[in-house]
């Protein structure tokens, strides 16, 4: 799971021209959600998020009091985006969690951000929707988070990278006859097995 987390002064959500969720003061959320996350990486950024020292005290000392401390707001944004995986140039987003999975775990998530906190402080854009953000960043100030690896057999995860590379090459790549045949054993006496064979294993080889 992977969070952006700015300190704004302001921060808005409007969705189809209407504004649908602002806050004030506080901090504004970009959560991405991934295929290997679990509850205990949900629980871990919710705690992250809560307690990152980001604002100043009564003194005015900085990076002191988090936004639990000064009663601030919080405006969470569902960002699909922040899993991806460039190939190139062309964003990938194949490790991102399905949708309807996805939906379930951002409303858990937060769930949980109103019990560990107070539940009118804590603001939501709209899952799925086409949304324009907008945040006045105070700083600026913009944090990364991340949560610990999850507790996933790493096979799994490269078991499902394979797959989606294999669904690439099977839309891209029609198997030819000389691909067929170039397994078939050979009498080293067949004339048809010298030159012409070395033709075709270069012609399989990808570039």
């Amino acid at each position: 799971m992977k969070a952006i987390v700015q300190r704004v002064a302001q921060a808005s959500v409007t969705v189809g021209g209407e504004q649908i969720s602002s806050i004030g003061r506080g901090l504004c959320v970009l959560l991405g959600i991934s295929l290997e996350d679990t509850q205990r990486e949900l629980e871990h950024m919710v705690r992250k998020i809560l307690n990152l020292r980001v604002f100043e005290d009564e003194s005015g000392k900085h990076w002191s009091k988090s936004v639990m401390d000064k009663q601030y707001e919080v405006l969470c944004v569902s960002q699909f985006t922040l899993q991806c995986i460039l190939k190139g140039n062309k964003p990938d987003y194949h490790m991102a969690m399905p949708t309807e999975q996805a939906e379930c775990f951002y409303n858990n998530f937060l769930e949980q951000l109103r019990k560990a906190y107070k539940p009118e402080l804590i603001k939501d854009g709209k899952f799925g929707a086409y949304m324009q953000v907008h945040i006045q960043n105070d700083g600026p100030v913009t944090i990364e988070l991340e949560s610990p690896a999850a507790t996933v057999d790493p096979k799994q995860l490269t078991k499902l990278e394979k797959q989606q590379q294999r669904k690439e090459k099977t839309r891209t790549k029609v198997p030819s006859e000389s691909s067929r045949e170039r397994n078939v054993p050979r009498n080293k006496d067949d004339p048809s097995a010298s030159s012409g064979a070395e033709g075709d294993v270069s012609s399989e080889r990808e570039p």
